[in-house]
């Protein structure tokens, strides 16, 4: 096996190649899709799905979880062989996968609630929704059913088409996902899986037949989207983007309960979240005692490959390009003024795995800011809390943070100053609630929070003045007839 293999590159033009982190060994092989054709044929579709009673898209959007549940063991199986997460985590993908469903038909009817209000002479001001037309959504690796899912009901159950173009490190998982929409009967015009690698995607953003860009990726990916688009306010734009996030841990005699925190937090999924925490920021009379019972923990982790017994905590990043660039920013970090709590080893060879780094950048100048997609954490000591929230908010980003310890009035204060979408106390940075909205200011989104609120950029509000039969008079400005 080479690095070029494990980095899943396309190897020729005419072919996408995926393969597993874990191993090397191929999963899928296929060829990019023509996004003229798709795009062409999802606009001649989207009409009749739209005409369609709500009732019937949420009827068909509710047989596809019982499709699912059918494939739920072999979706889990292909999940984890093409992310490298643990089949634990693969399984608890599926199940926010089904999950997902009756979330949004609820978030549908709250967030677009009909309404009508009579106002006597002037008749009825009414309320209704329409879809925007065809949706592209354009998915991650790291949680290649969950997350594009999480846009994809949402168009659907408003009424528009979806071209799902996922990331071309999992087509896989994309491919099993689309044939369990089309099983539950919903049309394959009406759902197109699109396959293929970044041109790939700026064609789909760029072309005219699309009406929205529902995207969960890299800033720097999202920024490029931003930037084509920007001529075109027509266009829906969604952008689900990464974090620096900062933990900050605090006064608090449960040293051991918020190590398991920063835990979770940083190193779950191998630290491949866009929600993971980057930033530790302790508190320096804290720091001695919090900082070892991290590195305990962390050195207790197992990193394994998905189906190994016992379960691993964590497995390899998702290719080698990935888990070199991690290597790099530890050394680099290092060699500025880091210093090494814990090194960051590649325990494979040229496999992607490696073990959870931990390095305190105290001392770092300039410390750059960039999310490192991996399982390597920095560590900041201060002194007092008005320094942790300014250090916190220290970053262009603005996703998640959380604060472990400290009091109700030190939250407060907290909460109200960090600058970031999602904000925790004593709970992970991960792990948000899909029943919440879910995005982040800053480089972490563009206002268009996902989640609960992914049906406020599926349809768009229209405003209607009505009268059974025209009635009109002018009272002022007429001559005498």
């Amino acid at each position: 096996m080479t690095a070029a293999l494990l980095e899943r590159r396309s190897v020729s033009a005419a072919e996408i190649i995926s393969c597993e982190p874990a191993t090397g060994a191929e999963v899928w092989r296929g060829v990019p899709g023509d996004v003229e054709e798709t795009v062409a044929r999802a606009r001649r579709a989207w009409p009749a799905w739209a005409a369609q009673p709500l009732s019937n898209r949420i009827e068909a959007v509710r047989r596809f979880t019982n499709e699912v549940r059918k494939e739920s063991e072999a979706l889990a199986n292909l999940i984890a062989r093409e992310t490298g997460k643990p089949l634990w985590e693969a399984n608890a993908e599926v199940e926010s996968v089904i999950a997902k469903v009756e979330i949004s038909v609820r978030a549908y009817a709250e967030r677009t609630a009909q309404r009508r209000l009579d106002n006597a002479m002037q008749g009825t001001t009414a309320l209704r929704h329409k879809p925007h037309g065809v949706m592209a959504v354009l998915g991650p690796y790291n949680f290649p059913a969950h997350l594009p899912n999480g846009h994809i009901i949402p168009a659907l159950i408003a009424g528009n088409a979806v071209v799902f173009k996922p990331s071309e490190k999992t087509p896989a998982t994309a491919e099993l996902l689309v044939q369990c929409f089309h099983r539950a009967g919903i049309p394959a015009t009406v759902v197109q899986l699109l396959i293929g690698g970044p041109d790939t995607g700026q064609e789909l953003v760029a072309h005219p037949g699309i009406d929205g860009v529902l995207f969960t990726g890299s800033a720097h990916a999202g920024l490029a989207i931003n930037r084509k688009l920007a001529a075109r306010p027509d266009k829906i734009v969604a952008l689900e983007m990464g974090g620096n996030n900062p933990l900050v841990v605090w006064d608090t005699p449960k040293v051991a309960d918020a190590a398991v925190l920063v835990i979770q937090s940083a190193f779950a999924t191998a630290g491949q979240r866009c929600t993971a925490a980057r930033r530790l920021i302790v508190k320096a009379t804290l720091y001695d005692e919090v900082v070892a019972e991290v590195k305990r923990l962390a050195d207790r982790l197992i990193i394994g490959a998905p189906f190994d017994d016992p379960a691993p905590f964590m497995g390899p990043v998702i290719d080698t390009r990935s888990a070199d660039g991690l290597t790099e920013s530890f050394l680099y970090l290092l060699s500025n003024g880091g210093r090494a709590i814990k090194h960051m080893v590649r325990p494979r060879g040229e496999l992607p795995f490696v073990s959870p780094a931990i390095i305190d950048t105290t001392g770092v100048k300039d410390r750059p800011d960039v999310e490192l997609f991996g399982p390597l954490l920095q560590v900041i000591k201060v002194d007092d809390f008005d320094e942790a929230i300014a250090e916190a908010n220290n970053t262009r980003y603005g996703l998640s943070a959380a604060l472990i310890g400290g009091n109700p009035q030190e939250y407060n204060r907290f909460w109200a100053h960090i600058r970031a979408g999602v904000v925790n106390w004593n709970r992970p940075t991960t792990g948000a609630s899909s029943a919440a909205p879910f995005g982040g200011i800053g480089l972490s989104g563009n206002h268009r929070p996902s989640a609960f609120y992914a049906a406020d950029y599926c349809a768009y509000p229209v405003a209607s003045s009505e009268m059974e039969q025209p009635r009109a008079t002018i009272g002022i400005g007429l001559r005498e007839e």
